[in-house]
């Protein structure tokens, strides 16, 4: 039995209105996406204008010209130790390859210049540019980076030469990562789609209240109340 009838309906034409919204929500209609693509991609593209650190990595990684390493890494497998030597050959290193391990000796400042200019291309969605570079696809030209340099960053701790393994591992977390992470997604700063993100966020919390709203109506019109 509904207690208040008023109350009960309105709370249910709440709901009903917030189905409809959420139906919107989930369609196509934004640019070919529903919404909630559409505002992921919105909140990508604004997050990758904040990850550019490449610049400011370089100068740290010019400290290391001249710094030698020599290092043993473990890779996957023999293909990707192949492709992985012509990455620090590119950078002036010598290689020598045994099944799915290097051997690595080389300028350390070279060898992350030449990461980071990868990594920098691949940020700026130049991905052909890596592709032509080495050969093979440009997403796993990144990701072979990520595999020998966190390869790399366990041999140089065995070392105990932590200033190398520190660099080496900001190249890998601000450098490597985002780059391929961001990769075909164009940046925007957040000062140029400033009305959007604030009716997200707001739309955001109004729609909960709404349907908290709706269902509490609901409830008191049908006669439910708490009691202490």
């Amino acid at each position: 039995m509904i207690a208040n009838k008023k109350e009960f309906f309105g709370g249910l034409a709440m709901l009903a209105a917030f189905v409809v919204v959420l139906i919107i929500i989930f369609s196509p209609v934004f640019k070919g996406h529903n919404g909630l693509e559409y505002l992921d991609s919105l909140y990508n593209s604004i997050s990758k204008g904040s990850a550019y650190y490449i610049p400011d990595i370089l100068k740290e990684t010019a400290r290391f010209n001249g710094r030698s390493v020599d290092a043993k890494l473990a890779l996957g497998d023999e293909k990707q130790a192949q492709q992985t030597a012509v990455l620090f050959q590119k950078g002036g290193a010598s290689v020598t390859a045994a099944g799915a391990s290097l051997h690595v000796i080389g300028d350390l400042g070279r060898i992350l210049e030449n990461t980071l200019s990868d990594a920098d291309e691949m940020y700026h969605n130049k991905g052909e540019a890596v592709s032509k570079k080495y050969g093979y696809n440009e997403r796993q030209v990144l990701y072979n980076w990520w595999k020998a340099l966190h390869a790399m960053e366990k041999e140089l701790q065995k070392q105990k030469q932590f200033k190398e393994d520190k660099v080496v591992a900001m190249v890998v977390k601000k450098g490597v990562e985002p780059s391929y992470n961001y990769y075909r997604i164009e940046a925007q700063k957040i000062s140029d789609r400033m009305g959007v993100v604030i009716f997200s966020l707001v739309f955001y919390v109004v729609y909960t209240l709404w349907y908290g709203f709706a269902i509490l109506y609901m409830f008191e019109g049908w006669g439910m109340r708490l009691e202490h």
